[in-house]
């Protein structure tokens, strides 16, 4: 008999995560749900349970880097290895100001979840997914990360700094049999949180394309299963 299987989402809310835990559920996953609200977390896990899907959660703060390996093993001694992962935390503090306005002090204060968090999480992913020959990372950010705007500075640095170690750690393992990869999106996403802070915010989005979760889930199955191409950009630029 097969041993189920174990996908954790670093970061799980109402739009991507969701999405992601339901896509990889109905392939008979075990999904972890980690992020800082236990309130939100639990109503995902009811939301799931109703689609048949089995989900536990973990409430965790992933900016607090020291607790991230302990985390890690928490999970795993709970549900067994964790075969694959995303990483897609947003944050209600961090936002784009012109590159000429860019204070390091800023960057400092985002940098801990838009990129030494995903290394860290790395460093806690990797010796037990090379050990058993298999397993997936994949970080989901914005578009910011591999296509500079005027205007739209700030995130970006930090998440360009986090593509360049996710893709030299993609050729360091696949080796291993292990997969690390982008997904990087170009649009608000639907039934998110950060939607529904721009909304609440009064922020007009007639100008912003909108992208359905569930077409972002499909490209990180298809990404953790296929392993063909260790980044993606959705929607795709030609559109």
């Amino acid at each position: 008999m097969t041993e189920q299987k174990t996908i954790a989402i670093f970061g799980a809310g109402t739009g991507l995560g969701a999405s992601v835990a339901a896509r990889f559920g109905q392939e008979g996953y075990k999904v972890a749900l980690i992020a800082r609200g236990p309130t939100g977390l639990d109503l995902l896990k009811a939301r799931l349970a109703e689609q048949g899907i089995e989900a536990y959660t973990f409430p965790a703060d992933l900016t607090d880097l020291a607790a991230i390996p302990s985390l890690v093993q928490a999970i795993e001694a709970q549900l067994g290895s964790i075969d694959a992962a995303l990483f897609s935390p947003i944050s209600s503090t961090t936002y784009f100001v012109p590159a000429v306005d860019l204070e390091a002090s800023y960057l400092q204060s985002i940098s801990p979840l838009l990129t030494w968090a995903p290394i860290e999480l790395a460093r806690a992913l990797m010796p037990g997914m090379r050990s058993r020959g298999d397993g997936a990372f994949i970080v989901a950010d914005g578009l910011s990360a591999v296509l500079p705007v005027a205007g739209m500075s700030g995130p970006g640095p930090a998440m360009a700094a986090t593509r360049n170690y996710i893709m030299t750690l993609h050729e360091e393992v696949q080796a291993d049999g292990v997969f690390a990869g982008m997904l990087h999106v170009g649009a608000m996403i639907n039934n998110s949180a950060g939607m529904a802070a721009a909304l609440a915010a009064g922020m007009v989005l007639d100008s912003f394309p909108v992208v359905d979760p569930d077409m972002l889930a499909d490209a990180v199955w298809d990404m953790a299963s296929a392993r063909n191409r260790a980044e993606s950009i959705l929607p795709p630029l030609h559109q």
